[in-house]
């Protein structure tokens, strides 16, 4: 029961804090924002996360599909109990928050048509299928993980982002800067539309549809915006020129940040890339270790 609740307490957190190198980062973007608009709209968005960390009220009313990462260590075991745990302390988290309710009744044609409405309970909303990370992983967010490390990572995803993301193949034409300038473009369109910036964006760079979107959520639970890679400064001026700026107003502040997770590739033509657009109140992350 003690992990349940644990759980269900670092959901809360997700849903309601962000973490200090994204406070950090918009306050700075305050700073050196001349647009009267856009500074406005930066100092709300600050307002927003000071209220929604006092009340514990959350972030936003989207309040996001769970996704989980699992940090496992060689000797440390993950167990059917664990994962039914893990549920069971998602669905209360959600229940406490409370989050909206968003899970859809009925069977497979119901659900995708929405027929019979919705569950009442914010806890019916299942969790994405869980990912499982390992020192064996081979990525630009590799981790140094210890023998007895046992991590749970929550990451809230809300839809907004989710209709403006994208996974697709490029023909990366033996360079790099092709690769990671489409994937900015394809950025460039979405932040565009997506209504609530600044964003802090995720590239993923695999083999397959999946194990591209697989990089991009580890990139989403370990990035860090005090540490960014040369190719994560790159993406952040490209987009920052734009001129799209918080809320649409324009100005200097697109995006806070970015997240470039590059993976193992295969002797191919194709380069898999899933990009995805945080609206501003992401990424909204916690992580609980056992």
């Amino acid at each position: 029961m003690e992990i349940i609740e644990e759980i269900s307490k670092s959901i809360i957190e997700a849903s309601t804090t962000l973490t200090d190198d994204k406070l950090v980062a918009l306050e700075n973007a305050i700073e050196i924002e001349d647009n009267e608009n856009a500074r406005w709209a930066l100092s709300q968005i600050l307002e927003n996360y000071k209220v929604a960390e006092k009340t514990r009220f959350p972030l936003c009313d989207d309040t996001g599909i769970p996704h989980v990462i699992i940090e496992a260590g060689c000797e440390r075991e993950i167990t059917g109990d664990l994962l039914n745990q893990i549920h069971e302390g998602i669905a209360l988290g959600l229940n406490n928050l409370p989050a909206r309710p968003m899970a859809v009744k009925g069977n497979e044609i119901q659900r995708i048509e929405q027929s019979i409405g919705l569950y009442e309970k914010p806890g019916m909303l299942k969790p994405a299928s869980i990912l499982i990370d390992c020192a064996n992983d081979e990525s630009t967010y590799k981790r140094e993980i210890s023998p007895d490390t046992l991590n749970l990572h929550f990451i809230l995803e809300g839809g907004g982002p989710e209709i403006r993301a994208k996974t697709y193949r490029v023909y990366h034409k033996r360079s790099f800067k092709n690769v990671i300038d489409t994937a900015i473009d394809w950025l460039s369109d979405s932040l565009n539309m997506l209504g609530c910036t600044p964003s802090i964006p995720s590239i993923g760079i695999g083999r397959t549809h999946y194990e591209a979107n697989a990089l991009l959520l580890k990139s989403v639970a370990y990035g860090n915006l005090t540490n960014q890679s040369d190719t994560e400064i790159y993406v952040n001026s490209r987009l920052n020129d734009t001129g799209i700026g918080p809320l649409g107003f324009g100005g200097k502040t697109t995006v806070l940040g970015s997240y470039v997770n590059v993976g193992n590739q295969r002797a191919s033509g194709v380069r898999i890339v899933a990009v995805r657009p945080s609206c501003f109140v992401e990424p909204r992350v916690a992580t609980l270790k056992l």
